[in-house]
């Protein structure tokens, strides 16, 4: 039987401002849903969400309906609810790992993925986890594709074999502080992207790459093209992230001039005693710092915020001399919108710039465009096209 192809409209159109009234809790149930256009798990988030009152209530329940999901053999549905549950679960849960694997071997089998696409890279002292899709005609070109600060290389398949479906040569991949290579091999995330990027092209032996990085990928991918400038050739920040200390300091509200002056000043006893009542006020913030910990393998929330100082790309923007394409959603909640103008005019040794500004009207507004996800995914592949004509 032919293998069916996808494209964008296999990603729902709408983002519900009312599933829960938290809007980071909100956003996420959006966001898993978004994977998987399923108008049941839609319904069953709704019924459930006012019984949602903390984290620990929200991960007990999508624990609930994933295992639901798993009886009844809606695979995608159960993998995005055990994902869920796995993603708000505190490291030392004791079914977190499973949870985990239980994801990651639903979502292989739900898109019907062979195990001979997918591989270990040796990196570092562990492996990176990747994936690649060949379309069965002569490629149109290699893409090489990657999350950011929370992500896991198997949520966003269905987005890989778009593009392999569309033509592509797709390459998706966990690196440091993501997925696999954190999880199973305690590989803390890099500002030096350019080293797993690196690796991975290696392995493959790819040229004339399209690199593309989510969320705070966006920052890493443009962060690996300024030092990979004859492999990689086309860069998409989706979305920008000009800075990410900055993200941060967003989320504390008032206390942002605080704080930046507390890390100035280096600070450090304040900082952590601050952060330990504002997590105990703050549900995102919360889940923020202590995820921000363990991804980047720091021990404090100063350590935390130290490194994030480093996730920056005003300094290496210059020295990019691709075509570039940055995505933004106006009402992101995550990146202010400053950083889309920033980022813009940082780059200036580049072949060509294109921008996108996702707004309400087109149900894109949102971080990573949830809400309208395909319709991203259209600008990319019409950018791509229009570079090959």
């Amino acid at each position: 039987m032919a293998e069916r192809q996808r494209s964008t409209a296999d990603f729902p159109v709408g983002f519900d401002e009312e599933l829960h009234p938290e809007f980071s809790i909100n956003f996420q149930m959006n966001r898993f849903y978004s994977w998987t256009n399923d108008s049941e798990m839609l319904e069953e988030l709704r019924s459930a969400a006012p019984d949602i009152h903390s984290y620990a209530e929200l991960f007990e329940i999508y624990l609930k309906l994933g295992q639901q999901a798993v009886a009844a053999d809606k695979k995608l549905k159960a993998a995005n609810y055990l994902r869920g549950a796995e993603f708000y679960m505190p490291e030392d849960h004791p079914l977190k790992h499973t949870s985990r694997q239980q994801f990651i071997a639903l979502a292989r089998t739900h898109y019907h993925v062979e195990d001979k696409q997918h591989f270990d890279i040796s990196y570092d002292k562990g492996f990176l986890s990747a994936y690649r899709f060949a379309p069965q005609a002569p490629a149109k070109g290699s893409i090489v594709l990657f999350g950011g600060f929370d992500s896991y290389i198997e949520e966003i398949l269905l987005m890989a074999l778009v593009f392999k479906d569309a033509g592509y040569d797709v390459v998706c991949f966990d690196g440091p502080g993501q997925g696999a290579a954190l999880e199973d091999w305690h590989l803390p995330m890099t500002h030096e992207w350019v080293k797993p990027v690196t690796t991975v092209l290696d392995f493959f032996n790819l040229k004339e790459v399209t690199l593309i990085g989510l969320s705070l990928g966006g920052c890493l991918a443009l962060r690996a093209a300024a030092y990979e400038n004859n492999r990689i050739k086309r860069v998409v920040a989706d979305d920008i992230c000009a800075d990410f200390y900055k993200v941060l300091l967003r989320q504390t509200g008032p206390l942002e001039d605080s704080i930046s002056t507390l890390m100035a000043q280096e600070n450090e006893a304040e900082i952590n005693a601050l952060f330990s009542r504002l997590m105990k006020q703050n549900l995102m913030l919360e889940w923020g710092i202590r995820q921000g910990m363990h991804v980047t393998g720091s021990q404090t929330p100063y350590g935390f915020l130290k490194q994030s100082m480093l996730y920056t790309t005003a300094e290496i923007s210059p020295l990019l001399s691709q075509d570039v394409l940055l995505l933004a959603g106006q009402e992101d909640h995550y990146i202010p919108l400053v950083q889309f103008g920033e980022q813009i005019g940082s780059l200036t040794s580049v072949r060509s710039l294109t921008t996108r500004l996702f707004t309400r009207k087109q149900q894109a507004q949102n971080h990573c465009h949830v809400g309208n996800i395909g319709l991203s995914i259209n600008v990319i592949l019409n950018w791509l096209q229009q570079l090959e004509e």
